[in-house]
């Protein structure tokens, strides 16, 4: 059974936003969000965790960014939680530079 038209995009570029935001956004903010705890936490507890939690995370990213409204919103949001998660490691190796 096809999908209903009305529900679908007809737009290009909103649709390839929302497939960007999905893949590349949900991406950076899941990895940056466990390279944030690896700073702050012990490293290799982290890092083998995020095999497992990074793929749920991005995954659970990508259904965020597809049921949002506008794809330039999610993309917004996506940037800037990546970019506060790049302050939290940067504050972590600055204050716990010995942090294993």
């Amino acid at each position: 059974m096809p999908a209903n038209p009305k529900y679908l995009t007809p737009a290009f570029l909103p649709r390839f936003l929302k497939i960007t935001a999905a893949i590349l956004g949900g991406y950076f903010v899941a990895v940056t969000f466990h390279l944030a705890l690896a700073a702050w936490f012990n490293r290799a507890n982290v890092l083998m965790t995020m095999a497992y939690s990074g793929f749920i995370l991005w995954v659970a990213l990508m259904v965020i960014a597809f049921l949002a409204k506008s794809a330039w919103k999610i993309w917004g949001i996506y940037i800037l939680l990546t970019l506060v998660f790049c302050l939290f490691i940067y504050l972590g190796q600055t204050y716990h530079p010995t942090a294993k």
